[in-house]
Formats: C-alpha cells, sequence, structure tokens
C-alpha cells in the first residue's frame, strides 16, 4: 500500500510541474465576494480576463489581477519558446476556498457582544491552452 501511493504521489508531482498556476493564500476578503470576480474571468482568454480584472470596480479584482499576472509569469518561465499572444492561454481553473476567520467582539446595546467574523480565502488560479480544453 506504500508504494502505491508514493507512486501515485510522484505521478502527481510530475503532472503540476507541467502546469502553471499562481495561489494566493489568507486574502483579507470574505471568499464570497472574491467568487463574484473569479466568476467573470474562468474559461476567458488571459488578455481578456486582465481587462475584465482592470475595469471591474471591486477590490477583489485588484488582488486577482495580480494573481493572474503572477501565473502568467510563471506559465512564461516554463514555456521558454513560447510567446503568449499565439499559444492561446485561458484562465483554465479558478477556485476560492475559505481560509481563517478572525473572531472580533462589536459592542452591543444592554450590555451585550455581537460575534464579529473576519473571514478570509484562499485563491488557485491555473492557465491552460484552448487546444487542450477543447480535447478534454
Amino acid at each position: 500500500m506504500g508504494s502505491r501511493k508514493k507512486n501515485m504521489a510522484e505521478a502527481l508531482k510530475a503532472e503540476r510541474r507541467s502546469i502553471a498556476f499562481a495561489k494566493l493564500n489568507d486574502c483579507p476578503t470574505s471568499p464570497r465576494k472574491m467568487r463574484l470576480v473569479a466568476d467573470l474571468i474562468r474559461g476567458v482568454d488571459v488578455d481578456k480576463a486582465l481587462s475584465i480584472l482592470k475595469f471591474t470596480n471591486k477590490d477583489a479584482a485588484g488582488r486577482l489581477e495580480k494573481l493572474l499576472l503572477s501565473a502568467i509569469a510563471n506559465w512564461q518561465a516554463k514555456n521558454e519558446g513560447q510567446r503568449l499572444e499565439e499559444s492561446n492561454v485561458i484562465v483554465k481553473e479558478i477556485s476560492v476556498d475559505g481560509g481563517r476567520q478572525l473572531k472580533r467582539l462589536r459592542p452591543a446595546p444592554q450590555g451585550r457582544g455581537y460575534r464579529i467574523r473576519k473571514r478570509s480565502n484562499h485563491v488557485t488560479l491555473t492557465l491552460g491552452s484552448k487546444e487542450a480544453v477543447v480535447t478534454a
């Protein structure tokens, strides 16, 4: 059983080395607000996704734009001979997961205290080519 697990883990590591991705951990925005912006760029061409994020008036858009630029830089590091414009790179996957919550107390009437949950999230963005998505 141990060798099978090890072989599977090595296969997943090898597959992950060939994929260009970027992660953003503990972003101090609620996951629901981040998902609204992430849904705008899922499956979209990289250049179009950058322009969408640049002109979106939400705070999460600036953070996702920076994450997308990081993923593009990672893609260019792995594919040195290719140009980004010619290779039809799209946002293949983008997932927003809940992160840790900071729990605070806010004063309330009659000596009570209401609990405030300051949420954060983790975002994973994966880039892929348009041809690979069509054949899959």
